[in-house]
């Protein structure tokens, strides 16, 4: 390879993935796991005693962290499946306008790529009431997995 030749770098990425393989038989309740492509957090498991095929199954029942809804998944307890990696971050509001915010963490890096979450449903108009325009500081915690961002909560400060 000579001096001359160029490469185009458009991006950088650290190559991790959004997701981890783990034992079906390992996941606990409160724990995370991906059912029909969607992060899910585990309400309850029920593990059906080994057939005659070997195996025995883990009943999966969750809820979707980013919308609520209620998902069921049956896989094998030896069998593996996939987790998501789920990070928590706390921001504070800078603006709101529309629905768009304007977000600042601790060390001043601003987001402004998020918009108030559409569940729970009140939970939009509870955040636009407790900022007021300005008024009050509100700190709102992000939750991140598989390339999605939303807001689950929020917390006004005095």
């Amino acid at each position: 390879m000579s001096d001359s030749e160029q490469y185009a770098i458009e991006s950088t990425d650290a190559g991790a993935s959004a997701t981890i393989p783990m034992e079906a038989g390992q996941i606990k309740k409160g724990g995370y796991m991906m059912i029909k492509g969607k992060p899910c957090k585990v309400l309850s498991i029920s593990v059906s005693k080994t057939g005659k095929h070997g195996h025995a199954k883990c009943n999966f029942t969750a809820v979707d962290i980013f919308t609520g809804k209620k998902l069921e998944d049956m896989i094998p307890s030896s069998h593996a499946t996939t987790v998501p990696i789920v990070n928590k971050t706390e921001w504070e509001i800078i603006d709101i306008e529309g629905d768009e915010l304007t977000l600042m963490d601790e060390g001043g890096n601003q987001k402004h790529d998020l918009n108030l979450p559409t569940y729970p449903e009140n939970l939009a108009d509870e955040i636009r009431d407790a900022w007021k325009g300005g008024e009050n500081s509100v700190m709102v915690s992000v939750q991140a997995a598989v390339g999605i961002e939303q807001i689950i909560s929020y917390k006004k400060e005095a």
